[in-house]
């Protein structure tokens, strides 16, 4: 939990970089745009596409996607953009619960296209959610348009809805993929914010965390959040979760140029990369504010050090949730945890995606002999439910990490359904901070930090 919710009187913390469907901001034309992507997806029959930069809000657009769409609709989440065109099949036979038994493709998509036809004469809809798609090899975005030929004599069986950075357009400009590029029916990109829009953005999110008083952020403020963020909305939340926390260990209720300064020092966004990346990020957190960095450091370290027990893990200084018994949980392989350890088997049923439970199975078997003085980097932390989310981080942690080193583990004992990824097994925390430095700046960007192995019992 954040250290200044207290001290500005908020519920939870309204600039989370994962996505909560309660913080979606409706301005900037977002509001819209999901009303029109709702309709294309129950109305089109083409494939629709969703574009904008890294950061943007694509991933928060597709979470309410996934929420508001029709029940008679059902979907599909396809988060990891490197499978091949017989393990797109496979996904999607899974999801829908059809049977590969080593089917080959004509097979596999001949069950696809009967169970398909099932759902429609049963008055549903299936739509097929793909995130990171400019990342897609070839031949997978060539079977994303063979399955958008799947029909009854009526309509199409298979709605697509594609969401990407900016370089898939640049794909889909190449003479071989005219064929896909012409399937594509509907066009959306969400653009960065303008400043007038930032100013809304951070009132709204505070006030969906249940914040009362007067905006905190002043207009000098607000202007360096538009200029080092570039608009995009990941970097507006990260540059004001921090300069809520500076502003807090000065014991200020007000965030103002010296508070940017040194949230956009301890941020050190990088440039964007790629054919939209357009102006480069200004040289606002250079900017002379040393003197303020150590005073803020040194009075969050000792706020820290209040509210952590003897080895530094970071505990809430509101009362502990209490540990209710629970019975014996087990691994995915139905082995048995020691008793104490997250429950990553809460009563909720929950379709876990195969790298989740991959995953959850790796830290099944690490838990059991892992010392409780060691530490790991907590990677992501988020509700069970959000089994899209989950499996969309471990696709990419994977590809920038070692995957035998990344775990993760679902537990109850907060009193809330959740899903831990963490990483590594370091002798002290000194060892796990010196190695979260280094972490590719993508998984940074998740604000990644050092637990020690005893909270996990």
């Amino acid at each position: 939990m954040s250290l200044y919710l207290e001290h500005f009187g908020l519920r939870e913390p309204p600039f989370r970089i994962t996505p909560h469907t309660d913080f979606f901001f409706t301005g900037a034309n977002r509001g819209p745009t999901l009303d029109a992507l709702i309709y294309a997806i129950t109305q089109d029959e083409g494939i629709v596409k969703v574009t904008g930069e890294v950061g943007s809000g694509k991933t928060m657009l597709c979470r309410m996607l996934l929420e508001r769409l029709p029940a008679s609709v059902e979907t599909l989440y396809l988060a990891n953009p490197s499978l091949s065109r017989q393990e797109i099949l496979g996904a999607i036979a899974d999801e829908l619960g059809i049977p590969t038994d080593g089917k080959a493709t004509h097979s596999l998509t001949r069950a696809l296209q009967e169970a398909l036809i099932e759902r429609y004469a049963a008055g549903k809809r299936v739509v097929m959610l793909i995130d990171e798609a400019h990342a897609m090899p070839a031949e997978s975005l060539e079977e994303i348009r063979l399955l958008s030929n799947l029909e009854s004599k009526a309509t199409k069986l298979l709605q697509i809805a594609l969401f990407a950075q900016p370089e898939l357009d640049e794909r889909l400009a190449a003479n071989d993929m005219r064929q896909l590029r012409e399937r594509i029916t509907q066009h959306f990109n969400l653009a960065p914010l303008k400043q007038e829009d930032i100013a809304g953005y951070i009132e709204f999110r505070l006030r969906a965390a249940d914040y009362r008083g007067p905006n905190p952020f002043s207009a000098a403020a607000i202007k360096q959040i538009a200029e080092i963020s570039l608009g995009l909305s990941r970097r507006i939340n990260i540059l004001a979760d921090k300069a809520l926390l500076a502003a807090f260990s000065n014991g200020s209720h007000q965030v103002d140029s010296a508070e940017i300064a040194i949230a956009a020092q301890d941020a050190r966004f990088l440039p964007l990369q790629g054919p939209s990346a357009g102006a480069r990020a200004p040289a606002a957190w250079r900017w002379p504010a040393l003197a303020a960095l150590a005073i803020a450091l040194l009075a969050g370290a000792f706020l820290l050090g209040t509210r952590t027990g003897g080895n530094g893990d970071e505990a809430s200084t509101a009362s502990q949730p209490s540990r209710e018994a629970t019975p014996a949980p087990t691994s995915a392989r139905g082995k048995p945890l020691r008793s104490g350890t997250a429950n990553p088997t809460p009563a909720v049923n929950l379709r876990f995606g195969p790298l989740t439970r991959t995953h959850m199975e790796q830290y099944a078997d690490w838990i059991e002999n892992a010392p409780r003085t060691s530490y790991f980097i907590q990677l992501l932390a988020t509700d069970a439910t959000h089994t899209g989310e989950i499996e969309g981080f471990l696709a990419r942690a994977t590809q920038q990490l070692d995957p035998a080193a990344i775990r993760a583990y679902r537990s109850s004992l907060s009193g809330r359904d959740r899903v831990g990824v963490i990483y590594g097994d370091f002798p002290t925390r000194e060892a796990a901070a010196t190695a979260m430095q280094v972490l590719p700046e993508s998984i940074k960007a998740s604000q990644p930090f050092p637990r020690q192995v005893s909270r996990l019992h």
